[in-house]
């Protein structure tokens, strides 16, 4: 295996004897349970048209969900026998930086929250809400499992490859697959256009590929990803 330093954080590996990488199991595992959470955009998004529910009352539920995920956060990390019954059951699908700290599931809650509140000021708001939300959770997906299993390009611990993988799908799904939805496209406020979708694509697979930082500190692309993408689909509308 050879290793090539081009640019700061961007490495390239080169390895002859493997094309196509196992991914881990646990990963998989892990990617499959963040998949099944774009029921929480679509139903934020469908629950006042196919089921009469207010949006405050949506905006509730997913508050309570996220301060259920950070409540079951603090007892994992402060309470010895609450922490063992979780490593037991959990454990092999948290990555080596969650151990001592949130992870990513508790923060797609808070995105969740947020994305919900947001779907309050107007009805495109909503449309951009769950277009952004669903996207950054399958993207966020392809991206971790194409970059562990044919990944050579890295840029700290992610891959260019899953980058692109994340564009290209989130791109399809926005121009070809949401127009389908129904009453989709009367929220949005008309036709998804190529740019548009490739412009929504583009800054989720970017957004994830270089995490934002405030000094020191960096910011979890679980929470603002999706925010972010939202005020942007609303911009470009």
């Amino acid at each position: 295996m050879v290793q090539f330093d081009s640019l700061p954080g961007l490495s390239f590996t080169a390895m002859n004897s493997v094309i196509l990488r196992a991914v881990p199991k646990h990963e998989i595992n892990r990617k499959l349970l963040h998949g099944l959470v774009i029921i929480l955009p679509l139903s934020v998004f469908y629950g006042p048209y196919l089921l009469g529910l207010e949006h405050n009352f949506l905006v509730s539920i997913t508050f309570f969900l996220f301060m259920a995920s950070l409540l079951v956060e603090l007892l994992r990390l402060g309470n010895d026998s609450f922490g063992q019954w979780f490593y037991s059951t959990f454990g092999s699908m948290l990555r080596d930086e969650e151990r001592q700290s949130l992870t990513g599931a508790t923060y797609v809650a808070g995105a969740t929250f947020i994305c919900a509140w947001l779907s309050t000021i107007s009805e495109e708001f909503a449309a951009c809400a769950c277009l952004s939300l669903t996207l950054f959770i399958l993207g966020d997906a392809a991206a971790a499992l194409i970059g562990k299993s044919i990944g050579r390009i890295f840029v700290g611990k992610k891959t260019v490859e899953g980058a692109v993988g994340c564009f290209v799908l989130c791109s399809f799904l926005a121009y070809w697959a949401f127009p389908m939805l129904p009453l989709f496209l009367l929220k949005w406020g008309g036709e998804i256009s190529f740019f548009q979708a490739s412009i929504i694509g583009l800054s989720i697979a970017l957004l994830e590929l270089f995490p934002a930082k405030l000094g020191r500190f960096k910011l979890n692309d679980n929470l603002y990803v999706p925010v972010v993408v939202t005020y942007l689909s609303v911009l470009i509308r």
